[in-house]
């Protein structure tokens, strides 16, 4: 108050008035009046002005003074009315300023009131915070520059130079390692989960072997070199296998009906196939399906880059894959690997019957100039040099397959930061440690942006992020015998995972390349992967976001980029086995693949080379697109998941089932379930965007309601109505079984197959040689159309909201 009588005093001294008006005491009277009293003195000089009680009264009309009291009156009002404004300006300044002090005191106590459901909103922190309002803006520039003072390049060298075979010394050692960074950082929690897997190694002692069929009978002929003796397919089969050699290109199921369709036949021999397209653990199972006695794989040169200039993989390197068709310990299916857990006799289903050996080109190239009978198709043939590419048979081969099984202890190893809100719902992000060799592509890169993402993050926290969900980092063990130290964690928690896991973040094979950048996603995530590529730098396109860069040929964003999650990611399980929407991201070269991942030349120094220097810009990008995503789903009020992306994709295969409505009608039968689910499920999801649109953000427990809805989507689509021991991967668009939609597609196919008899027809993924069966087509279709209806009702939410024409 001393302040602003001060500014008033000092306004007043500078008024160009000759004349001011005052109060004054009128001697000889009870009462107060105004006084006009001329100063003529210097502009300096101080008025004498007194603060008093004063009783305002009218004129006496009636008085000879009245006239001249309304003149005093007017001319009082004229000369005080600028010092009337600018006093009740100075006090509703004032008054602001208080206000204004208080609301924000009484903001950040409020915590959860404060709403972030956009870009544009604001993130306020908690009380212990002494930081100001922070912006998206604000969060983002901050994870920027934070992220800028890393080294990842560093760290991803320094990990491709340790051994780290899981259950390895090496790998105890590093686990320890990170386990100490973790804990050295601001996380809340640090612990670690041991399970004992079963995994396969080769016997130094007994190494697999290879030889030609000698001419008598029953006697093994020149052996074939084996090159990489420590190199081979995990969970293979083993014992002998013999029989004519037959090259069978990628070992796909088609090219097996190729194979049969042209007069050679796969069944009772062993099989040639070259790398790439699918699995080892795909074609190994394809080939047991049509009879095989065991399979081959090599690395052809025409699945790389032909550019001169650019490395390629030695023609005497074999490359490492496991052939378990499943993910985690295939000794314990459906069931965690904890000590002294006590298990039912059995194994994974995905398991092998028949034996696998990877090969390098050069042993494939002596393979195939044995061969003979037709030429292969001019779509099959590679580039081995002087090999002719016949499709067989050959000469007779005796494959020896000695590989043992350990148990062996791997260690998960997490670090968490609670959320403020809701810290019983998980943003997770994980990252392979492991690796068969030095695995830089593989896993040094994903392990040095993981390292990075938690020290940014513990950083954000010490300058003021609080998130409102937990964010959970994760460094795997056991990736390379496929996905078991994930699997098995999914496996041990499965009954709280899947009710409070919001998304999984996979940094595996993140860079494989520079060329072009990948998402395998669930349908959830794709418009925040969109909005997330519109705010990162490309790293080899200077002045362009990912993306321009990825729309720069393709206006079709989403087909440039978007694939479905395959089963040796680690984010498969996740979504098909736990029911939590997933990501891995990967930049690769522009139409060839990485040629040295899984193989003992996976460098730090090669992996520099195949970028030109830019491994440094790829993982930054990489990192920023991480984070900023952990940013989003850890901190929008409203999580930003779309789940009315599941209506364009059920009316996808929809649209692929219609074509045989014909063949099913004249059999009687009808798809019109289908249909009528998958509206159902428009509708609901229609719905629950029109409540959302029109609540009140400011209902904590109604936006709480809403993202339990939108979080457990994924979880919607496993089935319900199969045995996760018999049918782990229970998700109806991304698993495996009778009860997926791709299951029931090939299923009606065989009608056409039926029919006409054609042998180029697609086969079937499940048994081939059977026929179109109705009860199992009704069986199939009960379980898909129930399972789609669940969803549908579930994302009703109440089931007094329930509303469809079922």
């Amino acid at each position: 108050m001393d302040r602003l009588w001060g500014l008033l005093q000092r306004t007043q001294r500078l008024s160009p008035r000759p004349s001011q008006t005052i109060y004054k005491r009128v001697e000889g009277t009870q009462q107060w009046r105004l006084k006009e009293e001329e100063e003529d003195g210097e502009e300096g000089a101080e008025p004498a002005v007194h603060f008093c009680p004063m009783e305002l009264r009218g004129p006496d009309l009636g008085s000879r003074t009245g006239g001249q009291s309304l003149g005093l009156l007017a001319a009082t009002g004229r000369r005080a009315a600028p010092y009337l404004v600018l006093t009740a300006l100075l006090i509703f300044t004032g008054a602001f300023l208080l206000g204004y002090v208080a609301f924000r005191g009484s903001c950040q106590a409020c915590g959860d009131d404060v709403l972030v459901v956009s870009e544009d909103m604001n993130y306020e922190p908690g009380p212990d915070s002494h930081q100001g309002t922070l912006y998206w803006s604000d969060l983002q520039a901050m994870f920027l520059r934070l992220l800028g003072e890393g080294r990842l390049e560093d760290s991803i060298r320094q990990t491709s130079l340790r051994k780290r075979m899981a259950g390895s010394a090496g790998m105890a050692a590093l686990a320890q390692d990170i386990r100490e960074a973790l804990s050295s950082q601001k996380l809340d929690h640090v612990w670690m989960d041991t399970h004992y897997v079963g995994l396969q190694f080769p016997d130094p002692a007994h190494p697999n072997t290879l030889h030609w069929i000698g001419a008598a009978a029953g006697t093994l002929g020149e052996p074939l070199p084996l090159e990489d003796h420590d190199v081979y397919c995990p969970y293979s089969a083993t014992g002998n296998a013999t029989g004519e050699l037959v090259y069978a290109h990628y070992g796909r199921p088609e090219d097996l009906q190729d194979l049969r369709a042209r007069g050679v036949e796969p069944a009772g021999r062993l099989l040639l196939v070259r790398l790439g397209e699918i699995s080892f653990a795909q074609k190994v199972a394809s080939a047991q399906d049509f009879g095989a006695q065991g399979v081959l794989i090599y690395p052809d040169p025409a699945d790389f880059s032909q550019d001169p200039h650019k490395l390629g993989l030695s023609s005497h390197r074999a490359v490492y894959g496991h052939v378990h068709l499943g993910t985690g310990d295939p000794y314990t299916p459906g069931f965690p690997s904890f000590n002294q857990t006590q298990f039912p006799p059995v194994q994974s289903s995905g398991l092998p019957n028949i034996p696998a050996q990877p090969i390098s080109a050069d042993i494939a190239s002596l393979l195939l100039r044995k061969l003979q009978g037709p030429v292969a198709p001019q779509k099959w043939q590679g580039r081995l040099l002087g090999s002719p590419y016949h499709l067989g048979p050959g000469p007779g081969l005796h494959l020896r397959v000695n590989n043992h099984r350990v148990s062996t202890p791997i260690s998960n190893i997490f670090g968490c930061i609670e959320g403020r809100s809701e810290p019983d719902h998980y943003v997770v992000i994980g990252a392979q440690r492991d690796a068969w060799g030095p695995g830089a592509a593989k896993s040094a890169v994903g392990t040095a942006i993981l390292l990075e993402l938690v020290r940014t993050f513990s950083s954000m926290v010490s300058n003021g992020f609080q998130p409102r969900r937990s964010l959970l980092f994760i460094s795997w063990d056991g990736g390379d015998f496929g996905s078991v130290g994930s699997t098995e964690w999914l496996e041990g928690y499965l009954s709280v995972l899947h009710l409070k896991a919001v998304v999984y973040v996979s940094l595996d094979n993140a860079v494989l390349g520079d060329d072009k950048f990948n998402a395998k996603t669930s349908p959830l995530l794709i418009s925040l992967i969109e909005n997330i590529l519109k705010q990162v730098d490309s790293p080899n396109r200077s002045g362009q976001t990912l993306y321009e860069q990825v729309v720069f040929n393709n206006h079709s964003w989403d087909a440039e980029v978007i694939r479905p999650l395959p089963m040796d990611s680690s984010a498969y399980s996740f979504t098909a086995f736990a029911g939590v929407p997933a990501v891995e991201f990967s930049f690769t070269e522009d139409g060839q693949a990485y040629p040295f991942l899984h193989t003992k030349d996976d460098t730090y120094e090669n992996l520099h080379r195949v970028l030109r220097g830019r491994l440094p810009a790829v993982a930054q990008a990489v990192a920023q697109l991480a984070g900023q995503l952990l940013i989003r789903l850890s901190h929008d009020h409203l999580l930003p998941l779309d789940f009315g992306r599941y209506g364009d994709v059920v009316l996808r295969h929809i649209g692929s089932l219609n074509e045989f409505s014909g063949d099913l009608k004249a059999r009687g039968l009808t798809l019109q379930w289908v249909y009528s689910a998958r509206g159902d499920y428009i509708r609901a999801a229609e719905k629950l965007r029109k409540e959302i649109y029109s609540s009140e953000e400011s209902d904590e427990r109604l936006m709480r309601m809403y993202n339990v809805r939108i979080m457990r989507v994924e979880f919607y689509f496993l089935s319900q109505y199969v045995s996760p021991a018999d049918s782990p991967f229970r998700h109806i668009f991304l698993g495996r079984g009778d009860h997926t939609l791709g299951a029931l597609l090939d299923h009606v196919r065989l009608l056409r197959l039926d029919s006409s008899g054609d042998p180029g027809a697609p086969p079937s993924q499940v048994t081939p040689g059977l026929g179109f069966q109705e009860s199992r087509f009704r069986r199939q279709l009960a379980l898909l159309t129930w399972t789609l209806q669940g969803a549908a009702n579930a994302l009703s939410g109440d089931v007094w909201n329930i509303d469809n024409n079922f």
